[in-house]
C-alpha cells in the first residue's frame, strides 16, 4: 500500500522510499521541461530532495511516464537509475495498472466497453486522432471504460488503460461522441475556468522495482463541485 507524506511547498507528495517518488499533479503542471520554458516537475522535485536530504552536487531524477499538462493526478519519478530502468521495462510490459477518471457531456452509448482504436499523432497541433482501423503511422490504442456514476448533466467514467499512447484516452472518447469536460482540443464546446480538463489519474499500482511490494497508490482529484460530487458518490 502507498504511504501518504507531508506535502513539501506547493507539491502534493503521495508517495516515496529510497528508489521512488510519486506526486499529485495539479492542472497546469508539467512533468519535464518543454518550449515553454516553465519549470516542471521533475526540477521541482530535485530542489525537494536536493534541500531534504542535503544532497551535494547533482540529483538523478527519471520521468517513469508522463500526463498531460491540463490532466490532474498520480505521476511516479524515479530517484536512482536501476528503479527508473526497471519502471521503465514494467510499462513497456503493461506491467503497470492505472486507473483514471473522467468526466463527460454525453454518457457513451455503452455502459462498459472496451475501445480499440489506431491513433496518429499530428505533432504540428499537438493533437492525435483515433481510426477505427490502421492506417499508415497508427499505433493500436486499447482502454476499457465504465459509467460509475450519472451527474446531473455530465457522466462520470472510470477507464483502464491497457496501452499508453499520447492522449489516447481524450481521443478515443471523444471518438465515441464522449469528448472531456473542458477539452476544447477533442470536441468539447468550452474551456474550464482553470484552463484544465476533467481528466484525472486516480490509481496506480505496480509491483516495487527493487522490494517486489505490491504498491499501490491513490490520489484525489482537484477540488470543484463536479470532482467534489463524483467522489461522494464513490466513496
Amino acid at each position: 500500500m502507498s504511504r501518504i507524506v507531508t506535502n513539501a511547498s506547493n507539491i502534493q507528495l503521495l508517495y516515496e522510499d529510497n528508489h521512488l517518488i510519486a506526486v499529485n499533479k495539479r492542472i497546469g503542471d508539467i512533468v519535464q521541461g518543454d518550449k515553454t520554458k516553465d519549470k516542471p516537475l521533475s526540477e521541482i522535485l530535485k530542489a525537494y530532495i536536493k534541500h531534504k536530504y542535503n544532497k551535494p552536487g547533482a540529483v538523478f531524477l527519471g520521468v517513469t511516464h508522463r500526463l498531460d499538462r491540463p490532466t490532474s493526478g498520480i505521476v511516479v519519478f524515479a530517484k536512482t537509475s536501476k528503479a527508473l530502468k526497471r519502471m521503465n521495462l514494467l510499462f513497456q510490459e503493461k506491467c503497470i495498472y492505472k486507473i483514471y477518471w473522467a468526466i463527460v457531456k454525453n454518457k457513451p452509448i455503452k455502459t462498459k466497453d472496451t475501445l480499440i482504436h489506431w491513433l496518429k499523432k499530428n505533432p504540428k497541433t499537438n493533437t492525435t486522432k483515433a481510426y477505427p482501423k490502421e492506417i499508415k503511422d497508427s499505433k493500436k490504442a486499447i482502454l476499457h471504460y465504465e459509467v460509475v456514476n450519472q451527474l446531473k448533466n455530465y457522466s462520470h467514467l472510470e477507464v483502464v488503460l491497457e496501452t499508453g499512447r499520447s492522449h489516447q484516452i481524450r481521443s478515443q472518447l471523444a471518438y465515441i461522441g464522449s469528448p472531456i469536460k473542458g477539452d476544447l482540443k477533442y470536441g468539447f464546446d468550452r474551456s474550464n475556468k482553470n484552463g484544465g480538463i476533467h481528466l484525472h489519474a486516480k490509481c496506480i499500482e505496480f509491483t516495487h522495482p527493487i522490494s517486489k511490494k505490491m504498491i499501490k497508490i491513490e490520489a484525489n482529484p482537484p477540488t470543484d463541485v463536479l470532482w467534489d460530487e463524483c467522489s461522494k458518490i464513490k466513496a
